[in-house]
């Protein structure tokens, strides 16, 4: 269990290792849940992505080649086998 101290300023910090835990990184924002009795569930807020966003991701990426799904999913399932495999 961490114990953190809370400043007069009424502020916490979190030591460097507990925010890896939570897998917040700088910048990152931390959700907090108050709940009965005095308790509280701490999470790392979730980035919230839109399908919009990706558009053009692949930009300038495969050298004005348009690929087929099945060229895709072999790409895809090629980087999944060297990830597995810890070649990545």
């Amino acid at each position: 269990m961490t114990t953190l101290t809370v400043t007069a300023r009424g502020q916490v910090t979190f030591r460097k290792d507990v925010l890896q835990h939570l897998g917040i990184r700088p910048g990152g924002k931390i959700h907090l849940d108050l709940l009965p009795d005095g308790r509280a569930e701490l999470k790392a807020e979730q980035p919230k992505g839109s399908f919009r966003e990706l558009h053009g991701f692949l930009k300038g990426k495969t050298n004005g080649k348009r690929l087929t799904i099945e060229e895709i999913n072999d790409a895809i399932a090629e980087s999944g086998a060297l990830a597995g495999a810890g070649k990545e």
